[in-house]
């Protein structure tokens, strides 16, 4: 199934010049648009998506630590390396970092437990 829909974006590209994510943005909106950004973006890159949503999560005014819980218990061990690299790719700082300067008591050392320093 990905293997398909890879091979279909870029068919996709080909045939009209443009990338998905552009004809997404260009013509559809709300959350039936952030649900095929959604797939399209996991599709490609599932860790960079993970690490998108965690920079989301975390960045800004508050911290969503639902999503910030969900993506970081969720996810193996494995996967979370490469979230990791991603993470600090698109941000240019650790995800531990990051987690060590917006949580704070138990909920901080839980979550740096599971990320991990390196």
């Amino acid at each position: 199934m990905i293997f398909s829909l890879k091979v279909i974006y870029d068919e996709y590209v080909k045939i009209s010049q443009r990338d998905i994510l552009n004809s997404i943005d260009r013509e559809t909106s709300g959350n039936f648009k952030k649900g095929l950004r959604a797939i399209v973006e996991n599709i490609r890159c599932r860790p960079m998506y993970f690490a998108h949503k965690l920079k989301d999560a975390i960045t800004g005014l508050g911290t969503d630590d639902d999503t910030l819980i969900r993506i970081i218990v969720s996810r193996p061990e494995i996967d979370m390396v490469q979230i990791k690299q991603c993470y600090l790719a698109i941000t240019e700082r650790t995800l531990f970092r990051d987690i060590m300067d917006d949580t704070s008591g138990d909920y901080k050392k839980m979550l740096c437990a599971i990320v991990g320093k390196n």
